[in-house]
C-alpha cells in the first residue's frame, strides 16, 4: 500500500479501479476467498497482491478528503459484493460474514502510515449510519440462515425480513446512492410478493374441507398472528367496517366531500368526525376523542381561515401520525399508541392509521417511518416482551397488502 507522501486529493478513477477489481472477483471467485481478499485490502491493510488496487486505495486513504469520502467508497465496495451474493441463495451466508468482518481486529501493527490511517478510517466507518444500515441488512440474511435453529427471531431485530415496508427506512440512509436504493427496492418488492403469495396459498388451503387438508401437504400460517386474529384482521381491513363501506370507500367519500370544504378549520372538524366515526367505544368517547380533537384544533392553526389544499392536508396527516404513533428517533415517546392499542385493540388501532393514509396516500411513507422508529427502538427486546408491537407490524403488513398490494380476501 502507498506510504510515500501525502496526496491532497485523489481521482475518482481510483474509486473505479477498486470497484472494477471487486466486480471482477465477485463474479469469478468463491465467497470465502473474496472475504479474505476484502479483509486483507480494507481491514488488515497489509501488502495486497494487486499493486494498482493497493496504490489506488492508498491515494484515497492519504487524501485530505478521506475523512469525508472514504466511508462512501467502503459502503459502495460492500454493496458490490452484497448485490451479487444476495441473488444466489447458496452465497447469502457470506453477507453477514462480510459485515461481521468489521468487528474483527487486524493482526499485528500497521505496516506503514497509510495502513494505520486506513484502520482509523475503518473504525470511523463502523460509527456511521451507512454501517448501521448494513448491520440491519445483514440481519435479513442471518434470519434466513438461522431458520432451523432454536433461537430464530428471539429478538425483535430478527424479524426485520418479515416487514418489507420497513426496508427503506432501516436499510437506507439519506445519502445512500441510487444503485443501493434500487437494490433495496427490488428486495422490498420481492419480499412483498412472497408474503402475499404465501398468505394467498394459506387462505386457499384453509378453504379446503378439513378431511382433505389432512391428506395434503400442510401450509403454515405465514404471519405471527393466530388463525383467529389473522381472519379478523383480513376481514376488518377488506370488509365493510360500518356495515356499508370499506375503509377505502369511506376514504373516497371523505376526500370528495373535502373538495367543497370552505376553510381549513372546517376540514379539521370534518376530519375529526371521519376518524371517530368507526371508533365507537367507551374509551374513545370518554378519553381518546377529546385528546384527538384538541390535537387537531392545535394543528397548523395559523392556517384555519385558509382554503384547504394538498399541502395542508398532508401536513395535517403527518402531524397526526406523529401524535398517534411516534414523533422521531430523538423523541421516541409512543404513549398514545400504547394506550390506543391496549384499549381499542391492535387491529382497530391500525385501522385508524389506515384511515389517515388512505385519504392522503403520499404520507404512507411517513407511517412506515414511524413504525421503523418503533422497530429500531425495540430491536434488542425479546419479541414476547413487546407482543403489541409484533402484532401491530403484522397487522400493518396485512393492511398494506390488501390496500396497496395484490392481496385479496373474499
Amino acid at each position: 500500500m502507498n506510504s510515500s507522501g501525502f496526496s491532497q486529493y485523489y481521482h475518482s478513477s481510483d474509486e473505479q479501479v477498486i470497484y472494477a477489481h471487486l466486480q471482477c472477483y465477485v463474479e469469478n471467485e468463491q465467497p470465502q476467498q473474496l472475504l479474505e481478499r476484502f479483509f486483507n485490502l480494507f481491514i488488515q491493510g497489509g501488502e495486497y497482491p494487486d499493486l494498482a488496487v493497493s496504490l489506488a486505495l492508498g491515494r484515497i486513504v492519504d487524501s485530505d478528503l478521506a475523512n469525508i469520502e472514504f466511508q462512501y467508497v467502503l459502503n459502495r465496495s460492500c454493496y458490490i459484493l452484497i448485490n451479487r451474493w444476495r441473488k444466489q441463495p447458496r452465497h447469502q451466508w457470506a453477507i453477514p460474514e462480510l459485515i461481521n468482518s468489521f468487528e474483527q481486529t487486524p493482526s499485528g501493527l500497521p505496516s506503514c502510515w497509510t495502513a494505520k490511517r486506513l484502520r482509523s478510517l475503518v473504525k470511523r466507518f463502523t460509527e456511521t449510519e451507512q454501517y448501521q444500515a448494513l448491520r440491519r441488512l445483514s440481519k435479513v440474511f442471518e434470519e434466513k440462515i438461522q431458520a432451523n435453529k432454536e433461537q430464530k427471531n428471539e429478538n425483535v431485530e430478527g424479524l426485520i425480513s418479515r416487514y418489507p415496508y420497513l426496508y427503506d427506512h432501516c436499510f437506507l440512509t439519506d445519502d445512500s446512492p441510487d444503485e443501493q436504493r434500487q437494490e433495496i427496492r427490488e428486495m422490498r418488492a420481492q419480499a412483498q410478493q412472497t408474503f402475499e403469495n404465501d398468505l394467498s396459498q394459506y387462505l386457499t388451503f384453509k378453504r379446503i374441507p378439513r378431511e382433505q387438508q389432512l391428506i395434503l401437504p400442510g401450509v403454515e400460517n405465514p404471519t405471527l398472528l393466530t388463525d383467529k386474529k389473522l381472519k379478523f384482521a383480513l376481514k376488518h381491513f377488506s370488509g365493510k367496517i360500518d356495515g356499508y363501506h370499506t375503509y377505502n370507500d369511506l376514504a373516497k367519500i371523505f376526500v370528495n366531500q373535502s373538495q367543497n370544504t370552505r376553510t381549513y378549520r372546517t376540514f379539521k372538524e370534518e376530519f375529526y368526525e371521519y376518524l371517530c366515526d368507526t371508533v365507537d367505544t367507551k374509551y374513545a368517547k370518554n378519553h381518546f376523542n377529546n385528546r384527538l380533537y384538541r390535537e387537531l384544533q392545535a394543528t397548523l392553526s395559523h392556517n384555519d381561515s385558509q382554503k384547504l389544499n394538498e399541502t395542508l392536508m398532508a401536513g395535517t396527516c403527518r402531524k397526526l401520525l406523529n401524535f398517534l404513533v411516534v414523533e422521531s428517533p430523538q423523541q421516541p415517546h409512543h404513549f398514545v399508541f400504547l394506550d390506543l392499542s391496549s384499549n381499542l385493540g391492535v387491529t382497530h388501532s391500525i385501522g385508524l392509521l389506515l384511515k389517515i393514509v388512505l385519504i392522503c396516500r403520499k404520507v404512507k411513507s411517513d407511517l412506515e417511518k414511524r413504525f421503523s422508529i418503533l422497530f429500531n427502538h425495540y430491536a434488542t427486546f425479546p419479541r414476547n416482551k413487546v407482543s403489541w408491537l409484533v402484532e401491530s407490524l403484522e397487522n400493518l403488513n396485512i393492511a398494506f397488502g390488501l390496500n396497496w398490494g395484490n392481496l385479496k380476501f373474499d
